[in-house]
């Protein structure tokens, strides 16, 4: 142990710690932990809430309203840092920290780093059983916050004071890590927090992790090249690892090169703006005409960043080019593996770099440059005529009111959804206009992420206009933290779309055979079925008694005047509008495997297995 130490709790040193850790790429410097979320309870708030306070100075402090609210936030704020700098998020023991596990999901699923920092029973157990504890029968060392192992990338608990030297080195070359960043968690019983240790002076020394950028194998460079110069129909597939790596640029001239024309996941949308003559647009179920048509045909798929998803792949029934070959670039070797392709463990903009000096020359052929940009051309007819309102007077749809909005939005502007009907309509028409504007969570698809994750990318990006897109069914999950956004003075806007239920769901439930069962919100008719008059619920006066602005728009016109000044307000505003339920979205140009009742006596049920079976017949394995 270093000679010079210090007295403090085991929660003062670790607050203390995380003020001084750093990351840095490319000669950047940022906080690693920018600041911690929190929601007292016995189990934290004589420990860390009380370092909290003794480092108030050193360590922003927000106050949340939902834990699990809270952890969203914390992950919008990563997601628009490029994952250079995360915020912790301490709670109580019991409900309060598993209301984390949902929010620790999603942040391991999409690779985004956050801290949580759940109280736990007591170590000495002292205090056995205390308020809120789990008692198993045969694992006494087993708590709640056990829970957060399977979803979290680093887990411990904290049992003596001494033991958190290591783990808090642990839990930081995690968060940094590139490729195996997520939910960290360092769970923490409320006796430790209080108990004081002398802490050797180099634990609170000024440390910086570098994220590094590593370069892609020479074998597997050469292997990739090859194959991709063997390519007469080539396609990339952008994933969000494009926006970590900060890679717009490497693949705008990787693309600039060779004319290979780019699909996007959502999490890989604004990869190339939406204007560029090589960009597709989305890819998949809920991709464009044109980006499917490419990637059923196409003889080599250089993913980039991707995970291939469900959605990407179309569960299985996209690529189908018999001899179709996949160069796979990521950062992280268990994606780079998937699909049998060709791997390319690298960093992405490193790796596209690469990739660009070594295919030096090679370029495809006009004609196919021309069959894109024809698809292209006739895509973007589909996305104007989507958007545009002939009557501005009237009711309007989904679809316009995206267009709305896309006319009121600046390049920088971003935009948040993640559930329902929206993020298909999204990634089939938003004009994407810079790397960061569009702003999806689909990996976990958490219906509430979108109200507390625009706090977070505010906070990241002060003086940017943030925009929460939520239908009434994502707004009733989790509205609260619209009190935190007026507390702390973030002035997002929430646009809440009234469609009277799961619309998204509701489709598939038509779709699937399910009859659209329990999907609206509708009174009660007297069959059972939800059928009745919508329920009389008035989202804008909650929103307006939750301490936010609010804007009623009846018509396409109002529409569009409350966008504009929701945009120029300083105050939180959410824009409260009633579609016309008739779907105007281009349907999917690629299936989705949603498993459909095998037998059953309902001629709905009959028929939806009878699609389903025809287009299961599809479905290939890439080996």
């Amino acid at each position: 142990m270093s000679a010079t130490t210090r007295r403090l709790t085991t929660a003062q040193a670790l607050v203390r710690f995380l003020s001084a850790q750093h990351t840095e790429r490319d000669g950047v410097r940022r906080r690693l932990i920018a600041g911690t979320w929190g929601i007292f309870g016995h189990g934290n708030v004589a420990g860390l809430g009380q370092a909290l306070v003794e480092y108030r100075d050193t360590m922003p402090f927000h106050q949340g309203r939902n834990e699990q609210s809270m952890v969203h936030a914390a992950v919008g704020h990563a997601r628009q840092l490029n994952r250079l700098s995360a915020q912790a998020v301490t709670t109580s023991i019991g409900p309060g920290a598993t209301n984390m596990v949902t929010g620790a999901a999603l942040a391991t699923i999409n690779r985004l780093p956050v801290l949580l920092l759940p109280g736990d029973y007591f170590a000495s157990r002292a205090a056995d059983p205390l308020l809120q504890q789990l008692e198993h029968p045969v694992e006494a060392d087993v708590s709640v916050n056990d829970t957060l192992r399977p979803v979290s990338r680093y887990f411990d608990r904290i049992t003596r004071p001494e033991a958190l030297i290591a783990s808090a080195l642990n839990a930081m070359r995690v968060l940094a890590d590139p490729a195996e960043t997520g939910a960290v968690t360092l769970a923490l019983p409320q006796d430790v927090q209080a108990e004081a240790y002398d802490w050797p002076e180099e634990f609170f020394a000024e440390r910086v992790w570098t994220v590094r950028r590593p370069a892609p194998d020479p074998v597997e460079l050469d292997a990739a090249v090859a194959a991709v110069r063997a390519a007469r129909r080539p396609l990339i597939v952008a994933g969000g690892g494009v926006h970590h790596s900060e890679a717009e640029d490497a693949l705008r001239a990787l693309v600039d090169a060779t004319g290979i024309p780019v699909a996007s996941t959502q999490a890989g949308k604004g990869s190339l703006r939406h204007d560029h003559p090589a960009d597709l647009g989305g890819i998949g179920h809920t991709g464009t005409a044109v980006s499917d048509a490419l990637a059923r045909d196409a003889d080599v798929v250089i993913g980039v960043g991707t995970r291939y998803t469900d959605f990407t792949t179309a569960s299985g029934t996209l690529f189908q080019n018999a001899d179709v070959t996949f160069v796979n670039l990521n950062i992280t070797g268990f994606d780079a593996h998937k699909l049998a392709a060709r791997p390319l463990v690298c960093d992405a903009r490193t790796g596209l770099e690469r990739l660009t000096e070594a295919l030096a020359g090679y370029r495809v052929d006009a004609a196919y440059e021309a069959e894109y940009g024809e698809g292209k051309e006739r895509w973007d007819a589909v996305v104007e005529a989507a958007l545009r309102a002939e009557d501005d007077t009237a009711v309007p749809t989904q679809t316009q009111v995206l267009g709305a909005l896309d006319a009121v939005v600046g390049d920088d502007d971003v935009v948040i959804n993640a559930a329902g009907s929206l993020p298909g309509d999204l990634h089939k028409l938003w004009r994407a206009r810079s790397p960061r504007q569009y702003h999806l969570e689909y990996g976990y698809s958490c219906m509430g992420y979108e109200i507390p994750a625009s706090l977070g990318v505010q906070q990241a990006a002060p003086g940017t206009p943030v925009w929460a897109l939520v239908g009434d069914g994502t707004y009733l999950m989790m509205p609260t933290e619209i009190v935190t956004a007026v507390q702390e003075g973030l002035p997002v806007n929430v646009v809440l779309v009234q469609n009277h239920g799961y619309a998204s769901i509701g489709g598939l439930s038509e779709e699937t055979g399910g009859e659209r069962y329990g999907t609206a919100y509708r009174h009660r008719a007297a069959d059972g079925s939800f059928t009745g008059a919508p329920l009389p619920v008035d989202l804008a006066a909650n929103a307006a008694s939750l301490g936010m602005d609010v804007l009623r728009a009846k018509t396409v016109r109002e529409l569009r005047t409350a966008l504009a000044e929701a945009r120029a307000s300083d105050r939180p505003t959410c824009v409260y509008v009633e579609t016309d339920p008739a779907p105007t979205a281009p349907p999917a140009e690629a299936w989705w495997d949603v498993p459909v009742a095998e037998v059953a006596t309902r001629e709905a049920a009959v028929r939806a297995r009878e699609r389903y079976d025809a287009q299961v017949a599809g479905r290939r394995r890439h080996l």
